[in-house]
């Protein structure tokens, strides 16, 4: 019988897998148990399905897949004869059933088995079409100390955690695929704190970090001790490994000399997130770099700096489109935002295109009046010729629609909403103002980008507007954006009905009119471009509502 453990060294694993790629995350793995081992620990624990990459969806459906999974774990752990032991994800099968497993490989085997209880099925989440739920899980024994490991969603309910402290668990191991939104710090220290006054016991939470499609994943790993007090907090959105000191007292386990970083909260939070999302998606999959119009606005002008901040400069290719509306401000100031980032940047004008497919559609359009179908060319032209750069050299063209855009369906399809990838696609109008100016002052630390004001002041201030016809600007075709944004996140958000938001004292017509626009834009949504996802619901995996749909509230 191995004598209890009077210290311990376990190493929390904050890194940054990739979907698909057992081979990588395997590689990875293997280098930071190497590393881990050498600085003195003796368990090196990884995010959930870290050798899957997290969520890896229905391609855990695939025999294939799951296959090459398991033979990278085996191989892991035929490593672990000597040196640090490992505490890693992967998707399981085991009795027929396909399981969220975490394994514990010592020894040079798969010495221990736990499979995730609590499969979440709202949200962002979907486990429950893939994955069967495991039985409630008992300790696992390692070097003389009773570990209990529930799994990301098992500690956001008591069952598991009491289950773990009634057979013997000493401390509590939780490793999270566990997505960013807006206020979700506060969330999972709420939890933890519950779990841990509940069980009496310290508890070690590791988060993945990285972006996946829409998801961004912050970190943010923690450490609470059975006192309620943290011992350790990781930065968010950056990947970090680090080996904890553990020393057993006579009330139990207790993590010594962590340090505390502060995680990012708010704006700065949304900002990195975003740029975050950006990155990974564009080097994920493999592209070069960046290309996207920038018009001289505001949201163009944030998009460029997200994409110099993610890549670098030497990524990212801008291109001023301007045709007969395009104001002299807006050639000048999309001149001033390139200069400031450093970018390449080149004028070339459509109105060659514009005016050679209106002189094309001239006798299917004879003796009808020039409508939005005129103004929405000029869009269609320019999302053609980003596109067509894209083809050229390989560049993802970054589509630059904010929230209120996608909420009310100003944009035109096959045409300023072409692209790969959206970083704000889930910011209203109102919050891409405050990131602009937050990113005039501050950056992540991890930013490529340069210091200092990158949009100037003029870009924020002015009205803005799409430049498709004469005096266009956007508040007179919607609603002050203020107004608007409040309406829309509240529907969006919170699903309130149109009466409550009247009865708070906005105009009935608007919200009405707000409302139809809302639900009148789905299909355009359906064909959108993916993007990072901040808030608390993004239109993507959060909400999912049909496109043919006659329901309407008065």
């Amino acid at each position: 019988m191995t004598e209890p453990a009077d210290t311990l060294r376990i190493a929390i694993a904050q890194l940054n897998p990739t979907v698909g790629d057992v081979s990588g995350n395997l590689a990875i793995a293997r280098r930071t148990r190497e590393s881990a081992g050498a600085s003195g620990a003796d368990l090196v624990v990884f995010p959930e399905l870290f050798i899957a990459g997290y969520p890896a969806e229905d391609l855990v459906l695939k025999p294939a897949f799951l296959a090459a999974c398991r033979e990278a774990v085996e191989a892991l752990a035929a490593e672990t004869v000597s040196g640090a032991a490992v505490l890693i994800g992967a998707p399981w099968v085991e009795g027929g059933l396909l399981y969220n497993s975490v394994l514990l490989l010592e020894g040079g085997r798969v010495s221990a088995v736990r499979h995730k209880v609590d499969l979440p099925n709202y949200g962002v989440f979907d486990e429950k079409r893939v994955f069967a739920a495991g039985p409630m899980p008992g300790p696992i024994p390692f070097r003389g100390v009773r570990l209990g490991v529930p799994v990301c969603e098992d500690i956001w309910g008591a069952d598991v955690v009491e289950c773990l402290a009634e057979t013997g668990a000493e401390i509590l191991i939780v490793p999270n695929g566990s997505p960013y939104r807006r206020s979700v710090y506060a969330e999972r220290e709420n939890i933890a704190v519950a779990r841990v006054v509940e069980s009496k016991l310290p508890l070690l939470y590791v988060n993945q970090v990285g972006g996946q499609d829409e998801l961004v994943f912050d970190g943010a790993s923690f450490v609470l001790n059975a006192d309620r007090f943290p011992a350790l907090q990781f930065p968010s959105f950056v990947e970090r490994v680090r080996v904890t000191r553990w020393r057993r007292f006579e009330d139990g386990w207790r993590c010594v000399g962590g340090n505390l970083v502060e995680p990012l909260q708010g704006d700065a939070a949304d900002y990195a997130a975003c740029v975050l999302g950006l990155r990974d998606y564009v080097n994920k999959n493999g592209f070069p770099g960046v290309v996207l119009g920038l018009s001289g606005g505001i949201d163009s002008a944030l998009c460029a700096a997200m994409a110099v901040d993610a890549l670098g400069p030497e990524r990212v290719r801008c291109l001023m489109l301007p045709y007969r509306f395009t104001s002299p401000e807006s050639l000048a100031d999309a001149a001033a935002v390139a200069e400031a980032l450093g970018v390449g940047y080149e004028v070339v004008p459509i109105g060659p295109a514009v005016e050679g497919l209106e002189q094309v559609l001239a006798p299917l359009f004879e003796g009808v009046a020039r409508d939005v179908t005129e103004e929405n060319l000029q869009a269609r032209v320019r999302g053609t010729l980003l596109m067509s750069v894209s083809n050229k050299f390989g560049a993802m063209v970054v589509t630059t629609g904010n929230k209120s855009e996608m909420s009310t369906g100003y944009a035109t399809l096959y045409g300023d909403m072409n692209g790969g990838f959206n970083p704000i696609k889930d910011l209203y109008k109102t919050e891409v103002v405050r990131l602009a100016r937050l990113r005039n002052s501050w950056k992540p630390a991890d930013a490529l980008g340069p210091d200092g004001v990158v949009i100037p002041e003029r870009v924020i201030e002015k009205p803005p507007s799409a430049e498709l016809r004469e005096d266009q600007t956007d508040e007179a075709a919607l609603a002050p954006y203020g107004v608007l944004d409040t309406v829309l996140a509240r529907l969006v958000e919170g699903e309130s009905p149109v009466d409550e938001i009247v009865a708070d004292g906005f105009d009935a017509a608007l919200v009405a009119r707000i409302a139809r626009l809302l639900a009148g834009a789905e299909y355009k949504r359906r064909q959108a471009a993916p993007g990072v996802k901040v808030t608390g619901r993004n239109f993507g995996r959060d909400r999912r509502y049909p496109i043919t749909n006659r329901f309407r509230e008065d």
